[in-house]
């Protein structure tokens, strides 16, 4: 199998609009082959979906989640192009699996773009003076993996859903995606919050 590097991925995702995680698995199970995992994607309707990405979701649903002991809480607002896909079952279902999911990965951001500035620069930082004993030609390497693999526990759209049994291990991107196609209309996680005591 030949390695999938981000450039590849994001040459797939500036093609398709398909999302970062659905470019990486189509890559992998095409095996780096550009043509098959533009078909992968076409074949999944992901790449449609993305189409309809800059569409206005203006509908959408509120749902929450509060934790069995009272202490976590959690609102969510999921946005979607009309008001009968705002009612639709399926949708309601993800919005209210997304909150259960942020009450147990807490989340910082919904996408790489929200993460704090200063909370990258920091992870930078740390990454930076780890790989400071590592020969030269490879630092730059380490750190960027290093800083992928902290926004993949800490973006939203990164995590893998908690709930293994319904989702199979799939990303909230993934899951996200794949309701945008199954639905027609764009869906977009517009913002949470999460509630802690202590």
């Amino acid at each position: 199998m030949s390695a999938i590097t981000a450039s590849d991925v994001k040459a797939l995702r500036d093609r398709t609009g398909a999302g970062m995680m659905a470019c990486k698995n189509a890559l992998a199970e095409a095996d780096g082959d550009f043509d098959r995992a533009v078909e992968l994607l076409r074949a999944r309707g992901e790449a449609q979906a993305a189409k309809r990405a800059g569409n206005d979701a203006t509908e959408g649903t509120v749902q929450t989640y509060v934790h069995s002991n009272g202490k976590i809480g959690v609102l969510v607002e999921v946005d979607c192009e009309t008001d009968f896909v705002a009612k639709n079952d399926a949708f309601v279902g993800f919005a209210r699996d997304l909150a259960l999911h942020i009450a147990a990965a807490a989340p910082l951001a919904v996408s790489d773009a929200d993460v704090p500035a200063e909370d990258r620069e920091t992870e930078v930082r740390v990454a930076t003076e780890k790989a400071a004993d590592k020969p030269e030609n490879v630092r730059e390497k380490i750190v960027e993996g290093s800083v992928n693999k902290w926004l993949d526990g800490v973006v939203l759209l990164r995590q893998k859903h908690v709930n293994e049994d319904k989702y199979k291990g799939a990303a909230i991107e993934e899951i996200r995606a794949k309701l945008a196609a199954d639905t027609g209309e764009n869906v977009v996680i517009r913002r949470f919050a999460r509630f802690q005591i202590g």
